[in-house]
């Protein structure tokens, strides 16, 4: 992999650059975009700019408000009074409502489109191609979402009949909800918990996560435009500061939380009433893969480098450590490094690229650091360039033979290190999973049908998702996305989230003439936006 070369200020195309003149230090609560007039934090691009002297400073893109507890619990009272008990207008609206709400929503959220883009590559430094990707994935999701709702709705306005009783069962929303999303996909992830949550008529406080928080401030004014004053709250801040007070408050009714185990536990057990409390948590994974003797290796190493290095490796889906087979182990390691030694780097908005430069603080050097203690307990980077690094660069490295001796064997990289460990017997990959703190999903590459087989069977009950041949990854997202033990908590997807953000809900009545006559009324007159035959074609 040839050098990354830093930009000078003169060499950044113009059509790239993000214009956050119009809403930086904005916030969203109670119906109203306010401008923070305390204290601010820069954002700070993964992109460093090179000036005349060689040395590098990374570049920034803008400032963002950091909120006090006053405004946190300022942003938690509108919410609770715009869910008034369930009593509010928004939880209380007819779902064909909330729906045209939302559709409205997404016109305005497309006309912002170019700016969240670049707004992505600059905060986190996705590439073009994938910020555009995530941005429409996310538009996908919300219509998908639409029409999920409308499928439940349709299903719902029916009445049953059981044991001599007539019964409506609809889902009814839960109260306020915390919404806190993660840097990686700051739009996509947010929005899979903010959406559904929104629509089943629940009312939000969405606290935007460090990085990736000014690439929402676009979308201020759509919120503020579809939906009533205090439904949708945007904040920002330290965390202890805004999110403390709110959990401690006792009034939040759902956590919706992407991020990782340790913190997701200091929310919850910071509530004072952790019964009445939903947690709906996406968190940390160590995704292995296995290749077996009889993997097809062209496609174990065209998968395990996309798996493992699409975004840098900052996916909690991504593959954190694969398994080769002591019979291929040698071949594939070099072949995963020559696949990962040809990979373009470079700026997010230049074609082709495919590695990038990372966001957070000190990374380089924590990875640099997992990678030495590998070198000192006898593994090799196998790749030339790898795990060199310069402000914020990373060489994605390939790391082999890893032990149980060290940390890149246990730990959650979430970086460009492609740590692979040999083993003799499935057994081995069993055992990795039954001890592994995580069960999100497993890569099984192979062409023996039993063996496969006999590690889906073993594996099934360690994992929520075996993939056959192909990476580790979320979509589709009709599909079911969780995990097991430190690996998430409820289950996301399309049906999923409404049915997460939701509590199912009865009106029933003993099947007599008078009791019919009632709910009849009630229903023709279309008195009760709950009890009612109305749906969503």
């Amino acid at each position: 992999m040839a050098a990354l070369q830093f930009p000078t200020p003169d060499q950044i195309p113009a059509d790239v650059r993000p214009n956050p003149e119009r809403y930086e230090n904005r916030y969203l609560i109670d119906g109203e975009i306010r401008i923070w007039g305390g204290p601010t934090y820069e954002v700070k691009s993964p992109i460093c700019v090179r000036s005349a002297d060689g040395s590098l400073s990374r570049a920034v893109v803008g400032k963002m408000p950091m909120l006090d507890r006053n405004e946190s619990l300022a942003a938690l009272a509108a919410a609770r009074k715009a869910w008034d008990h369930g009593r509010g207008a928004w939880p209380t609206m007819r779902v064909a409502r909330r729906i045209g709400a939302m559709e409205k929503f997404i016109d305005l959220m497309v006309k912002e489109r170019e700016e969240v883009v670049r707004l992505t590559m600059w905060e986190i430094g996705k590439t073009r191609k994938d910020a555009e990707t995530e941005f429409d994935r996310t538009v996908v999701y919300i219509r998908d979402t639409i029409n999920a709702l409308k499928d439940q709705d349709r299903q719902n306005a029916r009445f049953v009949m059981e044991k001599g009783f007539i019964a409506q069962i609809r889902r009814a929303p839960l109260g306020v909800v915390l919404c806190m999303g993660p840097f990686n996909y700051p739009l996509n992830e947010t929005f899979t918990t903010l959406i559904p949550a929104l629509i089943m008529g629940n009312t939000v406080i969405s606290k935007l996560p460090k990085y990736g928080a000014l690439l929402h401030l676009p979308l201020l004014t759509a919120w503020k435009e579809c939906f009533p004053p205090g439904v949708v709250n945007i904040i920002q801040g330290d965390g202890p500061e805004v999110v403390g007070p709110l959990m401690t408050s006792g009034e939040v009714d759902v956590l919706a939380f992407i991020g990782t185990s340790r913190v997701a536990n200091i929310l919850r057990k910071q509530h004072p009433k952790p019964n009445r409390l939903r947690s709906i948590t996406g968190l940390e994974a160590k995704n292995p893969a296995a290749i077996l003797p009889s993997a097809n290796l062209e496609v174990a190493v065209k998968e395990c480098v996309g798996g493992s290095l699409s975004f840098n490796g900052q996916r909690c889906t991504a593959l954190k450590l694969m398994f080769a087979h002591k019979s291929i182990s040698n071949d594939f390691a070099h072949k995963m490094a020559a696949a990962v030694e040809v990979l373009k780097g470079g700026m997010p908005w230049e074609a082709g690229v495919q590695i990038t430069p990372l966001p957070e603080d000190d990374k380089c050097t924590r990875l640099r650091a997992l990678v030495d203690d590998a070198l000192s307990k006898g593994a090799r980077v196998l790749n030339p360039s790898g795990a060199q690094f310069e402000g914020t660069f990373f060489k994605p490295a390939v790391v082999y033979p890893v032990t149980p001796e060290m940390a890149l064997y246990h730990e959650e990289q979430f970086g460009p290190i492609v740590p692979i460990a040999e083993y003799e017997s499935e057994s081995e990959i069993d055992h990795f999973m039954r001890k592994s703190a995580y069960g999100q999903q497993i890569s099984l590459f192979g062409t023996d049908p039993k063996v496969m087989a006999d590690l889906v069977d073993a594996l099934a009950n360690q994992v929520c998702r075996i993939n056959l041949n192909s990476q580790c990854r979320r979509g589709p997202d009709t599909f079911p996305f969780s995990g097991r033990k430190d690996s998430a908590e409820g289950t996301l997807s399309v049906s999923d989230a409404l049915r997460a953000f939701s509590i199912r809900t009865v009106v029933s009545l003993a099947s007599t003439d008078a009791n019919k006559q009632i709910v009849g009324d009630i229903v023709t007159g279309r008195m009760s936006s709950f009890l009612s035959t109305d749906f969503i074609f």
